[in-house]
């Protein structure tokens, strides 16, 4: 098989040739037909998540068929599956046992813990790989499996908001953002200031309103999604939510939250945090996906060019979300 591997963070990801590996019992090796780059896996190769699995295979938004299969797998060869961040839990710590184990106490993520799927194999937890049909397009199924699935975490966590606020228009926002206005939300997108053609994207993805993360919204917004990993926009996003408002921080890592004054928090608006994904919300979402129907839009890059379609994430190059494609 064939990888693309981080030996140590902030360094280029590195193409090995590896013996293929062997599921043990409960695991699946899954041959890879696409995975999608996160700005998880930004997080990981950056240095922002501490102690990784060194060296490790990036990746945690994996397409693919199932080519072994260790014992007491159900999972028939050749089954289209998917396989996401969270990769194992404990099953026992008390955040299992009460329907939350995206809390777990000792859990295993993919592309963080585990190696991923930056390669053209990987194994996988079977008890955490997703079923997928078949009418599902392999490169734009990729960026559901963790874009999609934290975004609709995400907009859970927001309750019931009709005008609801997207900060950062990338990869999760250009999902959910069909998602709310499948449901009959208002969405109102914030971007850099002056990225017009980040703007015009979110417009064509249906928002209603798109501009700079420094302009205020036209209408008071219900409640707001942060996705982009800047902690200066959760006053600004305070700032932005009327009275009883909520701000979701989806991102797993974020810049330090600078103090802001008590009268934006006032008036009980409210700031959560959205940690990793349940199973559940997996079931969910991939249930709700094609009723939508979500599109996604992406751009393929060859499994050796991992370290460019990772560089133009982090640029801000992209519309939509990278797929590698082993």
């Amino acid at each position: 098989m064939r990888a693309m591997v981080m030996n140590r963070p902030r360094e280029r990801l590195v193409l090995e040739e590896r013996p293929e590996p062997a599921p043990g019992p409960g695991e699946i090796l899954v041959r890879v037909e696409a995975c999608g780059v996160c700005r998880t896996d930004l997080h990981v190769v950056d240095g922002d998540l501490p102690d990784p699995k060194l060296p490790i295979v990036p990746g945690h938004e994996i397409v693919g068929r199932v080519e072994a299969a260790g014992a007491g797998v159900a999972l028939v060869l050749g089954a289209r599956v998917g396989v996401p961040w969270l990769g194992h839990t404990c099953g026992h710590c008390p955040y299992c046992r009460s329907a939350r184990e995206n809390l777990c106490d000792a859990p295993l993520f993919t592309g963080y813990t585990r190696d991923g799927g930056f390669a053209t194999h990987a194994v996988a937890d079977a008890a955490y790989a997703f079923p997928l049909g078949e009418d599902l397009d392999t490169v734009a199924a990729a960026p559901l499996l963790c874009a999609g699935l934290i975004g609709w975490r995400s907009l859970k966590a927001a309750g019931e908001a009709e005008a609801i606020g997207l900060y950062g228009f990338g990869a999760a926002a250009h999902i959910i953002a069909q998602v709310c206005r499948w449901q009959g939300r208002r969405v109102f997108a914030f971007t850099k200031p002056g990225d017009a053609a980040g703007q015009n994207f979110a417009r064509s993805m249906g928002a209603d309103w798109a501009g700079g993360s420094d302009e205020t919204p036209p209408a008071p917004l219900d409640a707001a999604i942060l996705f982009a990993p800047v902690g200066a926009l959760v006053p600004a996003a305070l700032a932005a939510v009327r009275k009883g408002g909520r701000v979701v921080c989806a991102g797993i890592h974020m810049s330090d939250i600078p103090s802001f004054p008590y009268r934006v928090l006032w008036e009980e608006r409210s700031v959560v945090s959205v940690a990793n994904l349940t199973r559940a919300d997996g079931d969910e979402f991939l249930a709700l996906a094609p009723r939508v129907p979500v599109r996604t839009t992406t751009r393929p890059y060859p499994l050796d060019q991992a370290n460019e379609a990772l560089e133009d994430l982090r640029a801000g190059r992209l519309e939509g979300a990278a797929v590698l494609l082993p």
